[in-house]
């Protein structure tokens, strides 16, 4: 009988249900939080932004001194292997999400990281989650943290996406606890960042302001593509700018950029109501994101179907 619910992993290149363990206890990304991740989406069921998470995954090692990773056509097809895997033990057929962690490896106990000379990798895929109509139409309610701030760049950089993820826990802990489905962490200036998984975005006046990679946050792909190209797109102006608590109830939109979520609308911070539904810009853009994505998924069908 399959575990509910039933993730497939990949450890190493060995195929097993996620319920089963499969690193040693002296695995440093169990130990030390000496690891690092990314998660795909699929559209179409084609994997979306392979090139632009690698290439954050690459950052995320430099920055961490890691041993050299894997070839990336090497993980690329142990991807595919797994939701394969996946499809097959389940049946299920609609979008995946794919999380790829790769941690320094095992060797003594100890803070060195010359201990351990090799990459490990596990691959986990689920079904992507879906907004429920709810969500969509109503959005999520947001909570300012209030006891802890965003760790500065200067200490344990945000925008390196490792296996350290305390921070974050405990200000959406806080949050959940005052009923919230999400947080919004500030940096020590008191400025606004980002959600605890989540980029964070604003509507005003008709444009979309966010904060700047300067404040300390995750440079996010979807953020990313929202910047580059999928805002011009929709005709909507868009610029990074320092955002403190204070201008919240001057925005008349808020919203939520993940790889999982795409855009998701907010529809309060702290009590402050925003405009939600099928007519604001939030959804205008949502919705040219979705187009955008389809069309990358035509392009690399043969490549990247999982």
């Amino acid at each position: 009988m399959l575990p509910t619910p039933f993730i497939q992993a990949n450890t190493d290149g060995r195929l097993h249900s996620a319920a089963e363990a499969s690193i040693p206890p002296l695995n440093r990304g169990f130990l030390y939080g000496d690891a690092i991740y990314e998660v795909w989406r699929t559209y179409g069921k084609v994997l979306f932004a392979w090139e632009e998470h690698w290439a954050r995954l690459e950052r995320s090692a430099a920055a961490l001194y890691f041993p050299p990773l894997p070839a990336a056509a090497t993980i690329l097809a142990e991807i595919r292997r797994t939701a394969g895997a996946y499809r097959k033990v389940t049946g299920y057929g609609d979008e995946l999400y794919i999380r790829l962690q790769l941690a320094r490896g095992e060797g003594a106990i100890g803070l060195d990281p010359a201990l351990a000379d090799a990459v490990h990798f596990v691959i986990l895929v689920q079904p992507c989650p879906k907004l429920t109509e709810v969500q969509l139409e109503q959005g999520q309610t947001l909570a300012v943290a209030k006891n802890l701030r965003r760790n500065p760049a200067e200490t344990l950089n945000p925008a390196w996406k490792t296996g350290n993820y305390l921070n974050n826990l405990l200000c959406l802990r806080e949050a959940k606890l005052r009923g919230a489905d999400e947080a919004v962490i500030l940096n020590q200036a008191g400025e606004i960042t980002e959600a605890a998984v989540c980029n964070l975005g604003f509507v005003q006046e008709g444009g979309v302001l966010t904060p700047p990679l300067s404040a300390g946050i995750l440079a996010g792909v979807t953020r990313g593509f929202l910047l580059a190209e999928i805002a011009a797109r929709a005709g909507v102006p868009i610029k990074e700018a320092p955002l403190r608590p204070e201008a919240l109830r001057g925005m008349e939109e808020a919203f939520l950029m993940s790889t999982t979520k795409d855009l998701q609308p907010v529809g309060a911070i702290d009590g402050h109501l925003y405009k939600t539904g099928p007519h604001t810009i939030t959804r205008r853009l949502k919705s040219v994101f979705a187009d955008y994505a389809a069309k990358q998924a035509e392009r690399w069908a043969a490549e990247r179907t999982v």
